[in-house]
């Protein structure tokens, strides 16, 4: 066991996460409900961020939990248990939008006139708002919108980022930087508050 733990802490995961115990341990299905009560709620923002739809969000997390579960077995502790469920989540996703039919009328949020009359202004600029950033989103390139939806809907660190991307933390923060630049670019003359600034934090 200690040379296990040892092993998992110089992968950059944490020994002593009790999610990580349970898995060590074989208690798979006790593990899984942990990962959906501890990050769940990630999973989910991360998957609603990529696709653009609720229902579909919900059921790609659902399947992030199965197949984290027939994982298990195999799983090594290279990295965060919230990385690594992350990354199942961004290839789950990716999937789903490579076999959606038309999926930039999916993606794109679609409001009627008339009920955009009778919102508040305040909601209805916080909505179009909303529709102009994700369509800046989506003219990143997949890699690029990947990092930056980690980051600011996964809420995940940089050293994160980079094990649910297969990259390392420097090339993580590089991406998401390069990424939020190219949409600076393109909302400079639609947006008139900031986009995150890059680069700081973990």
């Amino acid at each position: 066991m200690g040379s296990e733990m040892q092993a998992h802490a110089e992968a950059g995961g944490d020994p002593m996460d009790p999610i990580a115990v349970l898995i060590r341990e074989g208690q798979h299905r006790e593990a899984v409900a942990a990962c959906a009560r501890a990050h769940g709620e990630a999973v989910g923002r991360l998957c609603m961020a990529l696709l653009g739809s609720q229902a579909e969000a919900e059921e790609i997390a659902q399947e992030v939990l199965i197949a984290a579960h027939r994982a298990m077995g195999s799983y090594r502790g290279d990295g965060s248990i919230r990385a690594w469920l992350c990354g199942i989540a961004r290839r789950k996703c990716a999937r789903k939008v490579e076999t959606r039919v038309r999926r930039e009328r999916k993606l794109k949020l679609v409001h009627d006139a008339e009920a955009d009359a009778e919102l508040p202004d305040e909601t209805l600029q916080k909505r179009r708002r909303a529709e102009v950033v994700r369509a800046a989103l989506e003219r990143l390139k997949p890699s690029e919108r990947d990092a930056v939806v980690l980051r600011y809907d996964g809420g995940l660190a940089y050293r994160e980022i980079g094990e649910a991307c297969g990259i390392d933390e420097a090339a993580a923060r590089k991406r998401v930087s390069r990424a939020l630049a190219r949409m600076r670019t393109m909302l400079k003359d639609q947006l008139h508050d900031r986009l995150p600034n890059d680069g700081a934090g973990q």
